[in-house]
């Protein structure tokens, strides 16, 4: 897992960037809060993330929200875009990749609080939905609903 020291000139923005070869190959960028100080919500929404089968190879389909605090360091949206599209090609159960991306996310910002929910579109018949969060948001933290309703066609 590479991260980039926070900097105020992100290695991506404005630059033709080839989708990384895999998650693990993926660079986050990170810059420096601009509110450091306040508690507030950062959310991204990933209606049309897509993953691979770890048995078949068959495409999965997920709608993620991640949501944070962030503390010194917010991440960069092209950066993340780039590391949620590496998944593309990439093998693993919708436990795996979900958790994955909120500890790894976790792990190289190091936010107040972090929490992601992978609403994962029906393979066999049965959605699954996978949720982990850092630990307890903080007390003063306006928390809205991640707003994926529970599969009835989602959407």
């Amino acid at each position: 897992m590479e991260s980039t020291p926070p900097s105020n000139t992100p290695q991506f923005l404005g630059r033709d960037t080839p989708l990384p070869a895999s998650p693990e190959a993926a660079v986050l960028d990170y810059v420096p809060n601009p509110r450091p100080g306040l508690t507030y919500l950062v959310r991204f929404a990933a209606p049309e993330f897509t993953s691979l089968c770890p048995v078949t190879s068959q495409p999965d389909f997920a709608h993620l929200v991640i949501d944070y605090v962030p503390r010194d360091t917010i991440v960069e949206s092209k950066s993340l875009k780039l590391f949620l599209g590496s998944f593309r090609n990439h093998n693993g159960f919708h436990e795996d990749v979900t958790v994955g991306i909120g500890v790894r996310l976790n792990a190289e910002m190091r936010p107040k609080w972090l929490r992601i929910g992978g609403y994962w579109y029906p393979r066999g018949g049965i959605p699954i939905d996978v949720f982990w969060q850092s630990g307890k948001p903080p007390e003063d933290l306006w928390l809205p609903d991640q707003g994926v309703q529970a599969y009835r066609g989602r959407g």
